[in-house]
């Protein structure tokens, strides 16, 4: 099996990323490997998975918007606003298709909210999750996000199932909340699923060219390739293009990824082995 490999497997509900991501490494009996963009243990689908030397290149991906299916169960109560801390049902009134669907539009665009204290933000170094388990009143500082798409797929009272497109570190929990709470009610997620992470979609798990998914242009060196390899300092006048920005280099065999400033050029990346 290749040291190097950037693919996505398909997370299945209750189990956590870390976990699974175990299973993964047992299954292809390698031991470097990491994800992007942790599932909750109740949601499932797409998890970006990388071994070896492709583990770094996850900051550099095209991973956003995400794409998520959801299920809204009204009148079901849960601190983690998901059926995996569910500790009551309440029969709640049926709503209008019309009025949700009204909602949906109205929510497109930044919004700001607080993450689920059932997260994995930190406070004072602990993670709010850990807090939220041993009922430690705290409040976490909001978040903004982006909505680009929002629909009703359907609506069979008191779940309703909807289809949310949203930027890189937004929390579907959250909003949830926000959906239940501005048609007057309240409710938590029966169902999560991650449908895709920017270019990024389930596929057997076969492999992937990081090239194709880098968020970053191509520039290209003009000198002596060993000096990339080797690592030697980099002048102005050896690339290409020598606007201000962060760029990757492909020497064939090895990857670079350069930033450039003021005409000065900064190695932030160098050496990984294109398998």
């Amino acid at each position: 099996m290749e040291d190097n490999r950037l693919f996505c497997v398909y997370k299945p509900p209750f189990i956590s990323s870390n976990r699974y991501l175990s299973e993964i490494k047992r299954r292809y009996g390698v031991k470097k490997a990491g994800f992007s963009g942790t599932l909750d243990p109740f949601a499932q689908g797409v998890l970006v998975v990388a071994f070896g030397q492709y583990t770094k290149l996850f900051r550099f991906l095209k991973k956003s918007p995400k794409v998520y299916k959801a299920t809204l169960f009204l009148g079901l109560k849960s601190p983690s606003l998901d059926i995996e801390k569910k500790c009551g049902i309440q029969e709640t009134a049926p709503l209008s298709t019309k009025a949700i669907m009204k909602l949906f539009e109205s929510l497109k665009g930044e919004i700001e909210y607080p993450p689920p204290n059932y997260s994995a933000k930190k406070i004072a170094g602990q993670r709010a999750y850990a807090l939220a388990r041993k009922d430690v009143d705290f409040e976490l500082e909001p978040i903004v996000s982006t909505i680009y798409d929002l629909k009703l797929l359907y609506y069979t009272h008191p779940f309703i199932t909807f289809e949310i497109s949203i930027s890189e570190g937004g929390y579907v929990r959250s909003i949830a909340d926000i959906i239940a709470k501005r048609l007057g009610t309240f409710g938590a997620l029966s169902y999560l699923e991650r449908v895709s992470e920017g270019e990024f979609r389930y596929d057997d798990e076969k492999a992937l060219n990081p090239l194709k998914y880098l968020d970053l242009e191509e520039n290209f060196y003009l000198g002596d390739k060993n000096d990339l390899i080797l690592g030697k300092k980099i002048s102005i006048n050896q690339i290409k293009c020598k606007k201000n920005g962060k760029y990757f280099i492909n020497l064939g065999t090895i990857l670079s990824i350069i930033s450039i400033k003021d005409d000065k050029v900064n190695y932030i990346l160098n050496g990984v082995k294109l398998c």
